[in-house]
């Protein structure tokens, strides 16, 4: 006798005759004789009795289909047979439509979900076609019930759903040393420690690349200056040595010569060892601008993940005050500037300047000269961007300027926000350690569905437990999603787990990856503060100081959360001011389904990411510090403050260091500077024309407009989704 049922999906259910009836009165009515109950009650009861105790709805329609055949309505039978067929049609229509939309490289917010990402090339096309159908499979067989209809009802977004199945983690601060120093073996290639400023350039570009192939975020180097440093003195003695083998003299006291910066500069008129000298550094210098040009050259050109997609890299850097190190530094800016190809922007990778008092950022400090460089190189180029040491979440006990490895106690960051330092569970810092999943959720919903209690206060309440309700929901799913990932085993992450994770290089290939991934923060994300703030007290952060209190509370009370969760479940929860791309207009669509148009709220077609002020809002660089700043402590999972400039940026670097003077006063962690910036394709022509259609020029057309989302940038607006073009088109000036 039949008691269970296992359904496609993969649940089981109880055993519901009533379904097996009235599929059967269906297929009956459909014929010239009709229904015939007491047919339907004899097929029915024999097929509960005499199936097995547990079956698939499979076997049962099976059973139906034979009962049919034996019975004197053998018409019924074909009908129930051609019933079943246009319902399995139906079932695989959506994926069909989908399939159809990418085979035909139709923009829509399926194919654009990633402005990184060319799904219109053979690569991206199997990218999207294995995503979106592995989306189902985690719906199906990894996601707990819970979970499952949280998502179902928007009430929840699980970030790379479709590399849930592969048990990858998000992302990591790469340690170069470890593989400039000791090399590495990743799949079948091996590559030697390096030796000098060219080898470790292209030895970082593989390590970030190799990782992107092993990860499903983006790769970050943490301490760039610092781990290139050694080997611009290595290349400085070899061409010593050259010198001494052109010359045959002994020029070896020159090896340790300590040096106060390397700067190219005319032989004319100096002789002897001075001479020999100043040519050794002018070549070195040389040798440091290619490697640098050919890194960046690298990053813009390496694809990953299956040949689709270049490496969504980031490096931080600014506060190696060596020689050796300024000259990294000095050269990678200088490259950047210059531009990629016939002048072009750089897209990658993401290039952070640490900012420190004392070290990088005051007119008396060691690497000040370099920071200009940097604020005039962001003016033109959009990078670096600006992690700001001296906020006070972003201090280490340990950091002392004389400390050679003092990088090892700075935060870093990743390009579009992510930001990993505190560690319950072992050494505070950035360095090799990631996220290991996300997880955000939609606040403007929790908000919405309490919009309508006229009560003030006992909306506020009604919010804030159904927002714990929504947190708890969240915290198990990355729970679970965690038990899965550390049942991963390290040869899965050839490189990861073998010279990039802290503690992997204890790892045997078939070890699982738990005893080390616990070091990883698991983050709870948001989106749509100014929105939720509008539907519960009808105004948002960046215009009512009631909205900004609340705003505050509601992070710091997620806040408060992620730290009883991460006491809970012994896991590094932290609240991450989610980057939405793909996301910006989910929510939002299901949120109009569910509820309408309502304005300031659902009548755009994207939220506002995080707890920024609203795109569209008129107000002062300095007032949207303020409104923004407050935040950043506390939502240490990632954050970034964002300014629009207008004009064009290249000849106004001290713009950029207002910026920054901004991040200084108000505690803001990290920020970025957006400003147009239009270049000709032809003729390498550039402004910062609003529009520019055409080139004044060669009048072409080819015009590549230049545009930051969501952290990194893109130069062309055809990979956005409709969702963040809406939001692209809102945008106003900072003024």
């Amino acid at each position: 006798m039949i008691q269970t049922v296992i359904k496609r999906d993969g649940r089981i259910v109880g055993y519901n005759e009533e379904k097996i009836k009235a599929a059967i009165r269906k297929a009956m009515l459909a014929t010239e004789l009709g229904e015939d109950e007491s047919l339907i009650n004899k097929i029915a009861t024999r097929i509960g009795t005499r199936g097995d105790e547990r079956m698939s709805v499979e076997a049962i329609q099976d059973l139906v289909e034979l009962e049919l055949m034996e019975s004197p309505r053998k018409e019924v039978a074909k009908r129930y047979i051609a019933y079943r067929d246009q319902r399995s049609i139906a079932r695989r229509a959506k994926t069909r439509d989908m399939f159809h939309e990418i085979i035909e490289a139709k923009n829509n917010d399926i194919t654009r979900e990633n402005a990184n990402m060319n799904t219109d090339s053979p690569a991206g096309m199997m990218m999207k076609f294995a995503s979106e159908t592995t989306k189902p499979f985690v719906d199906d067989y990894l996601l707990t019930e819970e979970a499952r209809t949280a998502v179902r009802h928007g009430y929840i977004h699980i970030h790379d759903k479709d590399y849930y199945p592969t048990k990858s983690l998000t992302c990591v601060q790469h340690p170069l040393d470890r593989i400039l120093e000791y090399g590495f073996i990743a799949g079948h290639g091996e590559s030697r420690p390096a030796k000098r400023i060219e080898t470790a350039s292209v030895i970082a570009c593989i390590s970030l690349e190799t990782a992107q192939n092993e990860m499903h975020g983006g790769q970050a180097i943490p301490a760039f200056d610092f781990y290139l440093a050694p080997f611009v003195r290595s290349s400085f003695i070899e061409e010593i040595k050259n010198l001494e083998n052109l010359s045959g003299r002994d020029l070896s006291k020159f090896y340790d010569v300590k040096l106060k910066d390397y700067e190219k500069k005319d032989l004319e008129g100096l002789e002897g060892d001075d001479r020999l000298l100043q040519h050794a550094i002018n070549r070195t210098v040389s040798r440091v601008h290619q490697a640098m040009e050919a890194f960046i050259h690298n990053m813009n050109t390496i694809h990953s993940r299956g040949g689709n997609q270049v490496v969504f890299s980031s490096i931080n850097y600014g506060t190696d005050t060596s020689a050796e190190g300024r000259c990294i530094i000095r050269e990678l800016l200088h490259s950047t500037y210059e531009g990629v190809g016939n002048g072009a922007t750089a897209i990658f990778p993401i290039q952070i300047w640490k900012k420190k008092r004392g070290v990088s950022y005051l007119p008396d400090d060691p690497n000040y000269d370099l920071y200009k460089l940097a604020c005039k190189v962001t003016a033109r180029r959009f990078f670096p961007n600006f992690v700001n040491l001296d906020a006070n979440f972003n201090h280490h006990e340990k950091w002392t300027p004389d400390d050679p490895k003092r990088y090892l106690y700075e935060v870093a960051t990743k390009g579009c926000r992510t930001r990993v330092f505190e560690d319950r569970y072992g050494e505070k810092t950035s360095i090799g350690r990631g996220n290991l999943s996300f997880t955000t959720i939609n606040i403007v919903r929790i908000a919405i569905e309490c919009m309508n209690i006229q009560d003030s206060e006992e909306r506020i309440a009604k919010f804030f437990k159904e927002l714990d309700r929504v947190l708890e929901i969240a915290a198990r799913q990355l729970c679970d999603r965690f038990d899965f990932q550390k049942t991963a085993q390290a040869k899965q992450f050839p490189l990861v787990m073998s010279k990039l994770w802290n503690g992997s290089d204890v790892l045997r290939p078939t070890d699982r990856v738990e005893s080390v991934i616990n070091h990883g923060t698991l983050g709870i994300g948001f989106i749509g503060l100014a929105e939720c703030l509008i539907a519960l007290t009808g105004k948002h952060h960046g215009e009512s100081d009631e909205s900004q209190k609340l705003g505050l509370r509601i992070v710091s009370h997620m806040r408060s959360r992620a730290n009883e969760f991460s006491e809970r479940y012994e896991h590094n929860f932290s609240i991450l001011a989610t980057p939405a791309e793909g996301l910006s207009g989910k929510f939002t669509s299901k949120d109009r389904k569910s509820f309408g148009i309502i304005p300031g709220i659902t009548d755009k077609i994207y939220y506002t990411n995080s707890n920024h002020v609203p795109v569209y809002y008129h107000c002062s660089p300095r007032h949207k510090a303020e409104i923004e700043a407050p935040y950043h402590e506390l939502t240490r999972g990632g954050h970034i403050f964002y300014v629009e400039i207008d004009g064009d940026a290249t000849h106004n670097p001290e713009a950029i260091m207002d910026i920054v003077d901004l991040m200084d006063k108000y505690n803001i962690g990290y920020s970025s500077v957006n400003h147009n910036r239009n270049r000709c394709m032809e003729c390498g022509y550039e402004d910062a024309s609003k529009d520019l259609q055409e080139c004044p020029r060669c009048h072409s057309r080819a015009i590549d407009r230049l545009q930051r989302i969501t952290g990194y940038l893109v130069g062309t607006t055809d990979r956005w989704n409709n969702a963040k073009l809406a939001e692209l088109n809102d945008r106003i000036v900072h003024e």
